[in-house]
């Protein structure tokens, strides 16, 4: 009777050991990008070429993306992308052949994910903002441009009116420079004429009838 019992257990867990390992055998239709997470808009993490096998790991139930093992790297590819042998041909991976081909449904984090697979790549660094999803990320980085942008016009603006403000003082300056430079120049020929001899000072000569006396 114990030995009935342990050969059930054993045939038991040699039941559950395909289930945990589930994975189906597919190959890339095109190059295609091995992304962080299902959608065009993670990064990319490699490049796998048409024709190269990869191993399913599991599929999204709501999506068409697959997580996919291709020489030791992880990653998501796009259903539309991979092609499994089912009955003798390859068909596209789609969630009508998930099961039959042994595909299990898996779920997407990217706390989880990245920190298995990314630690050592540079966008794991952004992974708080990505874990709001990639649309966040790229709303929050296009605000964050924007700001970037509206600050550099600012300062652009000040800039241009700081040198518009220097060449009205240097133009005014110039201007009140020349009016100085003028009016010294009339006070000295003012004064020069109230210098200048009279050339009859110089001319007449005593007893010339030309002279006033």
């Amino acid at each position: 009777m114990k030995n009935l019992f342990v050969k059930i257990a054993v045939a038991g867990l040699l039941m559950l050991v395909p289930a945990i390992a589930q994975a189906a055998e597919g190959y890339s239709t095109a190059n295609v990008n091995m992304r962080a997470g299902p959608s065009t808009r993670y990064p990319a993490v490699a490049v796998i070429p048409a024709g190269s096998s990869v191993e399913i790991r599991g599929c999204l139930s709501d999506v068409n993306w697959c997580d996919v093992e291709f020489y030791g790297g992880r990653g998501w590819v796009s259903g539309q992308y991979v092609q499994a042998l089912y009955q003798q041909r390859r068909i596209y991976v789609g969630p009508q052949y998930y099961r039959p081909l042994g595909i299990p449904v898996i779920r997407f984090s990217v706390d989880n994910y990245w920190d298995r697979y990314y630690r050592n790549r540079d966008f794991y660094r952004d992974r708080d903002r990505w874990s709001r999803g990639p649309d966040y990320y790229y709303r929050d980085r296009d605000n964050r441009d924007r700001d970037n942008r509206d600050r550099d016009r600012n300062w652009r603006e000040r800039d241009g009116d700081r040198d518009g403000r220097d060449r009205d003082r240097d133009w005014r300056d110039d201007n009140q420079r020349d009016d100085r430079q003028r009016g010294e120049r009339q006070r000295d020929d003012r004064r020069g004429d109230d210098r200048r001899p009279d050339r009859r000072d110089f001319d007449c000569r005593p007893g010339d009838p030309t002279c006033d006396e």
